[in-house]
């Protein structure tokens, strides 16, 4: 197989689906234009797409670009090691091979790490400064999957996702068939363990009795990190009880809890008396945990009694997140960002820049990123920039100490955030209705808002466009559009003073999306 690592030929034209085979030609393009004719673009996390637009031209394509973009910042050449890790999704292992096969055509040496957690991954390659990618769609359904490429002491920001997009790769067509996929790749090599290092991240941060005595329900679903998540409870003296263990991938979405784990988190601590349940989206970077009642906690909750917890200075967290942050007053700097983790880091890079000396960031998913080295009573946390779900469940844990978690999160200040999403909803509709809300003077726009959502929450006094349109009323209630980084949907988050408010609120607020607000749109006045 021949993928040039420099020069620029140009790309004939008639060679057939660029995204698929190429007839036996050589030709270039750039990761752009493969993104155009693809569909696969990226999100919030990585590229993301369906599993059948993710070919392995494209998934090879995506790689050999992401290095040759590496090796203009000087940290990939010919000899460099790239450390490549999946979840358990049925098209993950093809994925890989892909990517491993573009890692050698590059001249690099691929090193698998097996199917293991994001964070797991992040953790070994940071520690040994190579560049590393992440096989995944997180909580997004089975036919559809994901990359995540990091660098080797962070994740791929926004400018790094411009820059790669700029580099030409050259392919050899007789690598594909018609029909995108690698033509005689070789197989992955043999995978190295790099758990124990993450259990003893913790176990060494914590201390190996800090969660004895608690009996701890492990809900395991498809979660790639379902058996590490046991191996870290019983590092820390806690019993460990497997749950729901499925051998068919189940999607997850730790904003967007389906009925069905409500109900089976419920069933089984009423039957088998936990102190907790904890659990994570597919890739096992975003947490769930569940009280003493099976009721699960939402992820920017976790996030400020994680934070708290370890004392943090100043706490960087998307706009989406519940305003329950400020209002603690245990922080004394707090900073919104867009959402998704790589705006996050961003502004956490920024805050570190300013002199802050225990810096950490959450989302609204509970994924936790640490910024800084923190001392942590028994051991130390050395920084891990990228979404954790193991940190923040375990400083929850510990916070609570002997008290029931309820009553950790019953002091809090009433803030109750919620959210839900309207699924295979066309990212282009989300956006013209966000534009037709959005449109005209500041007056007209909270009249227009006021029109469509004041018998939802009343008068609407202010507007965040931050990320999608936040709207906040007279009331203090919050509902929040957007369209999401990752999947055809439209997402809508809601604050209020209860639980039962912030869910009312965000299904009237749909409601008027669907038989409202969407038809406006598709019949324009």
């Amino acid at each position: 197989m021949s993928v040039a690592f420099a020069g620029n030929p140009t790309r004939p034209c008639g060679v057939g689906n660029p995204a698929g085979g190429t007839s036996g030609k050589e030709w270039t393009m750039t990761v752009g234009e493969l993104m155009a004719e693809s569909g696969v673009a990226f999100g919030t996390s990585g590229a993301r797409g369906t599993v059948v637009a993710m070919t392995d031209r494209v998934c090879h394509g995506y790689t050999a670009g992401f290095l040759r973009y590496l090796a203009t910042l000087g940290e990939f050449a010919p000899g460099t090691q790239v450390a490549l890790a999946g979840d358990l999704r049925p098209s993950t292992p093809r994925i890989l091979a892909a990517c491993a096969q573009a890692v050698r055509d590059l001249g690099g040496e691929p090193v698998y790490c097996g199917l293991v957690p994001t964070p797991t991954l992040a953790l070994f390659a940071f520690a040994q400064g190579i560049p590393s990618l992440m096989v995944t769609g997180s909580h997004i359904p089975a036919d559809r999957n994901g990359i995540k490429f990091y660098r080797p002491h962070g994740e791929v920001l926004k400018e790094d996702e411009a820059g790669m997009m700029t580099q030409q790769v050259a392919v050899d067509g007789r690598s594909f068939d018609p029909l995108g996929s690698l033509i005689g790749s070789a197989p992955l090599p043999t995978p190295i363990d790099v758990v124990p290092p993450y259990v003893a991240r913790y176990r060494d941060a914590f201390g190996s009795a800090t969660l004895a005595g608690k009996r701890i329900g492990i809900y395991q679903h498809s979660a790639v990190g379902r058996d590490v998540l046991v191996a870290i409870v019983e590092a820390l003296g806690g019993e460990a009880v497997p749950l729901g263990r499925s051998d068919e991938f189940v999607p997850v979405d730790t904003e967007a809890v389906r009925p069905a784990d409500i109900e089976l988190a419920r069933q089984w601590a009423e039957e088998q008396g936990f102190d907790a349940i904890v659990s994570t989206d597919g890739d096992s970077d975003r947490p769930l945990l569940a009280d003493e009642a099976g009721e699960w906690l939402r992820g920017d909750v976790l996030g400020v009694l994680c934070a708290r917890q370890l004392g943090a200075d100043r706490v960087v967290t998307p706009v989406s997140s519940n305003t329950v942050l400020e209002e603690t007053g245990a922080f004394a700097v707090t900073a919104r960002t867009r959402i998704g983790s790589p705006y996050v880091i961003a502004e956490m890079n920024s805050q570190i820049a300013a002199g802050g000396k225990r810096v950490c960031g959450y989302e609204a998913n509970g994924g936790f990123l640490l910024g800084s080295d923190l001392a942590n009573g028994v051991g130390t946390l050395s920084a891990l920039p990228t979404r954790d779900a193991v940190l923040p469940i375990l400083a929850t844990l510990v916070a609570a100490g002997p008290q029931p978690l309820s009553a950790l999160v019953d002091a809090l200040p009433p803030r109750v955030t919620y959210s839900n999403r309207i699924a295979d909803f066309p990212t282009e509709s989300s956006k013209a209705i966000l534009a037709r809300l959005e449109n005209g003077t500041e007056g007209e726009q909270l009249g227009r808002i006021e029109h469509a959502f004041g018998a939802v929450a009343g008068k609407p006094v202010r507007i965040d466009r931050t990320d999608g349109l936040r709207i906040t009323f007279g009331s203090g209630e919050v509902i929040h559009l957007r369209p999401s980084g990752n999947a055809p949907e439209l997402r809508c988050y809601s604050e209020a003073t209860s639980a039962e408010r912030a869910r009312t609120i965000n299904d009237a607020a749909l409601d008027v999306v669907r038989t409202i607000l969407a038809k406006d749109v598709a019949t324009p006045a």
